[in-house]
């Protein structure tokens, strides 16, 4: 019942919105929790509370989603640093890049500047395989829906890759012959009262705007959101940059790293040799 009574909701509210421009713009908090022993090796209390304190930009970020009928642009809010502060922050964004999905073309692109170079990372867009719930829960003024998946993760593990340790997820496999194979739990909360197919980061494909996302030790929720305001919302297409595939970009990355960690590693051992 519930599951008939939520689409006749969309239906109703969908046939409202197509009367009129639809667009909006919406704010996410992001957290993210991290097991710093197993990432970076034992340490005292101070020494962990130093480094959650640099890796504080990383953890705790704010981005703002651009949305119409079929594109949408997720982009980091850039925050300043505040008066007198000192010290390396990592993780820190210099207000470079955005992830664009558009449902129409089947196609998202993220926008990403890393070791001085631009790439356009573009992935063909296939259909996520929620599993649709009956749980509800408000998140703010608009009722939300649970739908969940199990995806392979193909982000780059940074911590993993920069840190003494690894950070592996609780569900990663191994193939015999291949890479590690992980997986992650995504469990995203959407409202069919906003009838768009977009989301958070790279989510889409639920019937509503997904308020809150959970992946692996990420949060991230809706904590602002304007609907059909006077101000039009302008979604660019990216453009600029190396245009490469996930699986090329990951291997670029992965060499940079591990030659800039070499690097480190080798000034640690006695810097240059005469």
């Amino acid at each position: 019942m519930k599951i008939i009574c939520m689409l006749f909701l969309a239906f109703i509210t969908c046939t409202t919105f197509a009367q009129k421009d639809f667009q909006g713009k919406a704010t996410y908090m992001s957290k993210t929790t991290i097991d710093m022993e197993a990432a970076f090796g034992k340490m005292t209390e101070q020494q962990k509370k130093q480094r959650m304190a640099r890796m504080k930009n990383w953890l705790e970020k704010t981005y703002t989603l651009t949305f119409n009928k079929t594109e949408s642009a997720f982009k980091e809010n850039v925050q300043l640093d505040a008066p007198g502060s000192t010290g390396r922050s990592w993780g820190k964004s210099n207000g470079q890049g955005s992830m664009y999905k558009n449902v129409g073309d089947k196609e998202i692109i993220e926008d990403v500047e890393k070791f001085s170079k631009r790439f356009l990372v573009t992935e063909q867009m296939e259909m996520p395989k929620w599993e649709m719930g009956t749980e509800t829960k408000k998140i703010g003024n608009y009722m939300c829906y649970k739908a969940t998946m199990v995806k392979r993760d193909m982000s780059i593990d940074w911590v993993g890759m920069m840190g003494r340790g690894r950070n592996k997820a609780k569900d990663s496999t191994k193939v015999k012959g291949e890479e590690e194979v992980r997986t992650l739990l995504v469990t995203a909360w959407y409202s069919p009262q906003i009838p768009v197919n977009a989301g958070p980061a790279e989510h889409w494909g639920l019937p509503g705007l997904i308020l809150e996302i959970n992946e692996g030790r990420t949060t991230m929720l809706c904590t602002e959101l304007v609907m059909n305001s006077e101000e039009v919302v302008e979604i660019k297409r990216p453009s600029k940059g190396k245009k490469v595939s996930r699986e090329e970009y990951n291997k670029i990355i992965k060499v940079k790293t591990a030659e800039m960690k070499e690097r480190f590693q080798s000034r640690g051992r006695g810097g240059r040799k005469l």
